[in-house]
């Protein structure tokens, strides 16, 4: 399903708060379409998988639109977050099951499990050829720190740096208090500039 197939069946979903207006709709599909390619991104750091992501994601719009469609939408981005976050959690935790259950019936075989990483955007800059290699390098490296900080950590980081959410929005998308969230940030931060080095900036 594309991202405007999405946005359509989101169109279509009925909410149990009643009925939304033409206005509330028009407000939801520009909201949705607006958050759709950062909130992948997110996603696809957090699971390594870009078609699962894109599921994540699409499911978090559906949810959004289904259950708080009718919301002020200054409360869509961090209620968003908040479903996307707690649908990645449910994403490992399915993950972590089967791959218990999956043990006892795995043949020898090679690792099956290898992922692609996540594809760079084309650079509309002009590098160079080696240029273009360093950053997609640094971009990996970035990316690979991102994903291995602790869970909370790497959502409380990608809420504030990829989405730009205030303190008190990152909360909101995380349940969490206010100060988990400067305590979760500032951690991140320090590791990511131990282990990133030189690609920090």
């Amino acid at each position: 399903m594309t991202a405007e197939a999405a946005v359509f069946a989101v169109s279509c979903t009925a909410t149990p708060e009643g009925a939304r207006t033409l206005q509330q709709e028009r407000q939801l599909n520009q909201f949705l379409a607006e958050v759709e390619r950062r909130a992948l991104r997110i996603a696809e750091i957090a699971v390594r998988d870009r078609d699962e992501a894109l599921d994540l994601v699409q499911d978090a719009m559906i949810k959004l639109a289904r259950n708080y469609g009718t919301r002020n939408s200054d409360e869509w981005t961090p209620l968003f977050y908040r479903i996307l976050q707690n649908g990645v959690r449910d994403w490992h935790r399915r993950r972590a099951v089967k791959n218990r259950v999956m043990v006892w019936f795995r043949k020898a075989q090679p690792d099956d499990n290898d992922y692609d990483v996540v594809e760079s955007a084309p650079d509309p800059m002009g590098r160079t050829p080696d240029e273009n290699l360093q950053n997609s390098e640094a971009m990996q490296d970035i990316e690979l720190a991102v994903h291995e900080l602790p869970r909370r950590q790497r959502e409380a980081f990608m809420l504030r740096t990829f989405e730009g959410l205030d303190v008190a929005g990152t909360a909101i998308a995380m349940g969490c208090s206010e100060g988990s969230v400067k305590t979760h940030y500032s951690r991140a931060i320090h590791t990511l500039r131990d282990r990133l080095g030189e690609h920090w900036q």
